[in-house]
């Protein structure tokens, strides 16, 4: 979007997550810092591999793609009746706030779930900073050189350069030179603080863990709450969304008021670990988000940013987890599906640019029939996958393998997780 942000991948995160896990994840504890922390009351386990939720990555990166695409105040709808305009635009209205809201509950879920104590503080920090800022640096540096130097002051696109412009309540700046990439702040204060939380997450009590999940729901309730009565309401955003600029930013840009669904992901994760999250069939979970999603179309703007949707996108990730775990075939984890996780990330960063330059620099903003639209949308988006494809095979996996490696794996064996309610203590199983 010329002037919006989707709501934002992310390892499809944001960076929407590297779900085959960090399994070299959570830290000895020697004197430079230990991620795993006390285990006492926490989960430590030779975790599953989760095939399932790297397929389920390029879906909610696809929903980023289809908000964005149906932006009308800004060039990027292509439809030239307005009838299919504007229902376009409100079917997927709440779909890039979705896909982030996933993206972020997913982080938290899979660094938790593949948290094992086999590394130092600053190696997890370091492999965490590789796995998205090279894609980042590439991606701005294009869109610099194609557009966004033209109207970017160096006030947005230093910021934007190193990952902090959401951090800024000027709208040219949190909103600036690639868009999706200020959900790319958000992940970056999650890598930060992960190592922390995790040992306060695995202090919490078995039988809690359920309370403290709907905290996290009331937590970004709260905010939405303070963003509608404490904050000013003027001037409203060039979006022409119901709120100001200083709302809209402290409401969904703003990186601490996203770590309510990046706690949601690792408090699940524990849970499931422990044995004490439902085990709620797939197709269930799915209908749920679904449900989740009309009700946010219906629910009070604020309220449907992301509010409406956490929990049944929790549910989601952990029925996907939960298949995976039980060794079950799902489309998910079919080989297609895993190669599209894996450039998720890559077609979430890029698919803005290739978007923009389309619309506006190939098509002059003009708008076409409906089958010619659709048959744009169709070339951006192909597009976009190929130049995902690119940047996972030229930039993401060649930095991992020469950079992101262990440099002293360790054997993780299966640990216990303590049973707060009298009974025996569970064996976690090895799998994947």
């Amino acid at each position: 979007m010329a002037a919006t942000s989707s709501g934002g991948q992310s390892d499809a995160s944001s960076e929407p997550g590297d779900i085959r896990g960090d399994t070299r994840g959570v830290m000895r504890g020697d004197t430079r810092g230990d991620i795993g922390g006390d285990t006492r009351g926490g989960t430590r386990t030779a975790a599953a591999r989760l095939p399932s939720l790297t397929g389920l990555r390029f879906i909610a990166a696809a929903l980023v793609f289809a908000f964005h695409s149906s932006l009308t105040n800004f060039p990027l709808s292509p439809f030239a009746d307005e009838d299919v305009a504007h229902g376009y635009e409100w079917l997927f209205s709440k779909a890039g706030w979705m896909g982030v809201s996933f993206f972020f509950i997913l982080s938290g879920f899979v660094l938790t779930w593949s948290a094992r104590g086999s590394d130092t503080l600053t190696s997890f920090w370091r492999r965490r900073l590789l796995k998205i800022y090279p894609n980042h640096v590439v991606v701005w540096a294009l869109a610099m050189l194609l557009f966004a130097a033209q109207f970017t002051p160096p006030s947005a696109w230093v910021p934007n350069l190193f990952l902090i412009h959401s951090w800024f309540p000027q709208h040219d700046t949190f909103i600036s030179v690639n868009l999706p990439s200020w959900s790319l702040c958000s992940e970056l204060l999650f890598y930060l603080l992960f190592p922390f939380f995790l040992k306060l997450v695995r202090k919490i009590p078995v039988r809690q863990l359920w309370l403290w999940a709907g905290a996290m729901v009331v937590g970004m309730i709260g905010i939405q709450l303070v963003v509608q009565f404490l904050l000013p309401s003027s001037p409203q955003t060039p979006e022409k969304y119901p709120l100001s600029v200083v709302q809209w930013w402290f409401a969904y840009n703003f990186p601490p008021v996203r770590l309510f669904e990046f706690l949601l992901g690792m408090i699940t994760a524990r849970a499931v670990l422990a044995g004490r999250w439902i085990r709620l069939p797939l197709g269930a979970a799915g209908a749920l988000v679904a449900l989740s999603y009309a009700a946010a179309l219906a629910a009070p703007w604020l309220y449907g940013l992301y509010a409406v949707t956490a929990i049944p996108l929790a549910l989601l990730i952990v029925s996907v987890a939960q298949v995976d775990t039980a060794g079950r075939r799902t489309a998910l984890r079919s080989r297609a599906a895993i190669w599209l996780g894996e450039i998720s990330f890559g077609f979430y960063v890029i698919h803005y640019v290739v978007m923009y330059v389309v619309r506006t620099m190939i098509m002059d903003e003009g708008r076409v029939g409906t089958l010619a639209g659709f048959a744009v949308l169709a070339v951006i988006f192909g597009v976009s996958m190929v130049g995902g494809w690119l940047l996972y095979i030229g930039v993401e996996r060649p930095v991992m393998r020469r950079w992101g490696r262990s440099r002293k794996p360790a054997a993780t064996p299966p640990m216990t997780e303590p049973d707060d309610s009298g009974g025996q203590s569970r064996t976690q199983p090895v799998a994947g």
